[in-house]
């Protein structure tokens, strides 16, 4: 009987006076309860102690004393007290008796934090039924109490984690709270977690800051496999409350994220947020722009650790979104996307460019903080996307995007590999311009705009200046004294020279015709004498030297002759080019007879035509000349004074009185360009409709008296061809080898190709029965072919 209290039968048997029937049925309900109540299991009367008669008297600590040593002595009636406090709890909140709802949960959490047995876990699924009936009621206070009762739950460390215990619940629960609707603002703000301890209570700690510290400690417990739920739902609700524009909220998420997760989970991180990107690539400019602007946040901090196997997929991704972009920008000038009057096209022109401008920053600093190997990879990749008319080694579809989104595209990938390019340091220039790197860079192709060619000399200085020189040579300039910039040189090793023997006609060639080009500005000659500059720091030997002086007097007679047509201030400008380069090539190899005569030249310009000198010429409103072929040869560089100087200091010059002639490649005749070779006949005689009427140069001459005069008279025309003959056989003698080799391979290539297409037009193989070779989604196929469906010439049928 130790479960059960006797009432001494002295009481029972006590006489009551009743002064009614109701007062008779009273009293008998009340002994009948009284004897009942006895019989009761000891545990529920524990709990019912606890409770006051007003609730306003709050728990009964001494019950609540000997409630809990009951607990912890028999704890194998945790759960039956659970499932009676829970019992009690659920009926006072149904009868909105909050103050018992109280003082129930007061006594859970108490028993909670006192009992740490195993037998504490069906305890723990009363405890928490209890905590889900509060977040179901619609009064705020209980919701609150209930949020701090399972925050406590949290804190407490279970020896064994319970797989089988799901919190799905509590997580929309607590969810809902967060994006209350409630009209009274205190309601609305009221916090999910425990309110500021009273050391905190000076720096009262607001939601943000606890929902922050929640994130934190969330993502610090994630595992590879559970990321995605911490992850998506961010995306979810920055989707839904249109968070992506303006995204200082979206970026300071996603650096919590970066911040809490493990290193090694971090790339997982980034290809959600290109997974997200491509799943929102039809949203507006700045919602992708936002998106973008994110991934550099999160690249950023990614790139100090693991950043995994999503570097070449990080970039596909960037760069095909800015086709993309390119692309709605290309088709909104063309206005194939106003569908109404109040469409602001140049509004959206300028979103597109932030989202492009965004891409080339966050493919910059992704690539700037890849090892050498890897950033010599994604050079290559980037380069291998670029657009060059007339081929098809790009990999980019640029099908729907025009001339002009084709020109743009060009640009936003060059401005990429700018980037890209930027700090890389090689040991050799065979290593940072590799042919298959080199090639498609100086294509024609990317020498249509001044823009293009400045972003391509830009990318060539980034890889050629291995000594930080560039900011010293910055802006086209007399220099007085060199010496004074202090440059850093190496002594050119034996892959540099094999370099320039190989590539070196390539490099003068682009110097050359880019001088040349109709639509340069100031900026492109700077680049263009950087570039000259930066080859004698970083690759001349004597040889080399020789080669770019014979470019420089090329160069100079082209301002002087002008077969091309140019402006008076790009003559001028190109004169001005040459005079910096000379002064600067005489004063680094110090030969004091070439600096004399370099020296005297600036001098008489200075006085006599300052239009012919850099800090004139690009000066604004600069006087300049009506013609160049009056002037005194005082004012040009001269070739014999050139040799002389340097022959008497031991260089060999027999190569200076060959004029440089740029080699031509196929690419020329495949270019949209007006190729170095379009005097020359033979293209318009083979295929005379192969070429646009845009680019045929007319050679049309006014006849008159005179013109006939000297078709007639002939007595000078085999002394032409002797000079001719002379000049040929001087320069097979005196020329570079390379330079022979170069023009030599491009003529045979140009006949074997005009062969091939003849006899691609004439000869077809015959049908054979065994089957014809086709090449079909880049696999081999036979197709057989009947023997009676042949078609035989006439010759062979009898």
């Amino acid at each position: 009987m130790k479960d059960y209290v006797q009432v001494p039968a002295a009481e029972l048997e006590k006489p009551y006076e009743l002064t009614s029937a109701r007062e008779s049925a009273t009293f008998l309900c009340l002994r009948v309860c009284c004897c009942c109540s006895a019989l009761r299991p000891r545990y529920k009367r524990l709990v019912d102690n606890i409770f006051p008669e007003d609730p306003k008297d709050g728990l009964v600590k001494a019950d609540m004393e000997k409630l809990t040593f009951y607990a912890v002595s028999a704890p194998e009636k945790l759960d039956r007290i659970g499932s009676y406090l829970a019992e009690r709890l659920s009926r006072d909140v149904v009868r909105h008796r909050s103050g018992y709802v109280l003082i129930a949960m007061e006594a859970l959490d108490q028993l909670l934090m006192a009992c740490h047995s195993q037998s504490i876990k069906p305890f723990v699924e009363s405890f928490l039924h209890m905590v889900a009936k509060l977040l179901e009621s619609g009064e705020p206070k209980l919701q609150v109490l209930g949020t701090n009762s399972f925050v406590k739950f949290a804190n407490i460390e279970e020896d064994t984690p319970s797989y089988h215990r799901r919190y799905d619940f509590f997580v929309s629960r607590f969810s809902a709270m967060c994006h209350s609707c409630d009209s009274d603002p205190e309601t609305r703000t009221d916090r999910i977690g425990p309110p500021p301890s009273p050391s905190a209570a000076d720096k009262e700690e607001n939601p943000a800051v606890l929902a922050e510290n929640c994130l934190r400690e969330l993502l610090g417990r994630a595992t590879f496999g559970n990321m995605n739920n911490a992850v998506r739902p961010v995306f979810a609700h920055l989707d839904h409350h249109r968070l992506w524009d303006p995204n200082e909220f979206a970026v300071h998420c996603f650096k919590i994220i970066m911040y809490s997760i493990q290193a090694q989970y971090s790339h997982h991180v980034i290809q959600e947020i290109l997974g997200h990107l491509d799943a929102r690539k039809k949203d507006s400019p700045r919602v992708r722009a936002g998106i973008i602007q994110v991934l550099l946040e999160a690249v950023a901090i990614a790139a100090k650790g693991s950043i995994g196997p999503t570097v070449l997929e990080v970039f596909n991704t960037l760069l095909k979104h800015l086709r993309l972009s390119v692309e709605f920008e290309a088709y909104d000038l063309q206005g194939g996307s106003i569908s109404s009057a109040n469409l602001n096209t140049s509004s959206k022109d300028s979103d597109e460019k932030i989202v492009q401008n965004a891409i080339i920053q966050t493919i910059g600093f992704f690539g700037s903080n890849l090892p050498d190997y890897q950033r010599s990879e994604i050079m290559m990749f980037i380069m291998g996307k670029v657009p060059v008319f007339g081929t098809s080694t790009h990999t980019l579809d640029i099908s729907q995007l025009g001339d002009l989104g084709t020109r743009r595209i060009q640009i936003m990938l060059l401005r990429s590999l700018l980037m890209v390019t930027s700090g890389y340091k090689a040991k050799t220039i065979v290593t940072a311009l590799p042919g298959s790197f080199l090639d498609p860079l100086l294509s024609p192709s990317l020498m249509e705009d001044y823009e293009l060619r400045q972003l391509v000399l830009e990318v060539m200085h980034n890889l050629m200046d291995r000594h930080d020189n560039r900011a010293k040579l910055r802006g086209i300039r007399i220099i007085p004294d060199v010496a004074d910039l202090k440059i850093k040189r190496e002594k050119i090793c034996r892959q540099d020279t094999s370099f320039m023997k190989k590539n070196g006609q390539q490099l003068y060639r682009h110097i050359y015709l880019g001088c040349k080009e109709e639509d340069n500005v100031q900026k492109n000659y700077e680049l263009l004498y950087t570039s000259l500059a930066l080859i004698t720091i970083e690759l001349a030997n004597e040889e080399v030297v020789i080669d770019l002086i014979r470019l420089a007097i090329a160069l100079q007679d082209s301002a002087i002759i002008n077969e091309d047509n140019l402006p008076m201030f790009h003559r001028c400008g190109i004169m001005a080019l040459v005079a910096a380069y000379l002064n600067f090539v005489s004063q680094m190899i110090a030969v004091p007879a070439f600096c004399q005569h370099v020296s005297k030249v600036i001098e008489i310009r200075t006085m006599e035509a300052p239009y012919f000198l850099p800090e004139h010429i690009f000066r604004d409103k600069c006087m300049l000349p009506k013609s160049l072929e009056k002037h005194d040869k005082n004012l040009y560089f001269l070739t014999n004074k050139i040799a002389e100087s340097l022959g008497g200091s031991g260089y060999s010059v027999e190569r200076l009185s060959v004029p440089y002639v740029p080699q031509v490649t196929d690419e020329d005749r495949l270019s949209r360009r007006k190729s170095i070779v379009d005097t020359v006949s033979i293209q318009v005689d083979i295929l005379p409709n192969s070429i646009p009427s845009d680019d045929v140069v007319s050679n049309t001459e006014e006849i008159t008296f005179e013109a006939l005069k000297k078709a007639i008279d002939t007595s000078g025309m085999e002394e032409q061809e002797k000079e001719k003959r002379r000049l040929v056989i001087e320069k097979f003698q005196k020329a570079p080898f390379e330079e022979i080799a170069a023009q030599c391979e491009s003529k045979a290539n140009f006949l074997h190709d005009r062969l091939a297409q003849i006899l691609e037009l004439t000869i077809r193989p015959p049908p054979s029965p065994s089957g014809t070779l086709t090449i079909t989604s880049g696999h081999a196929q036979y197709q057989s072919v009947p023997v009676y469906e042949m078609k035989f010439p006439d010759l062979c049928v009898y």
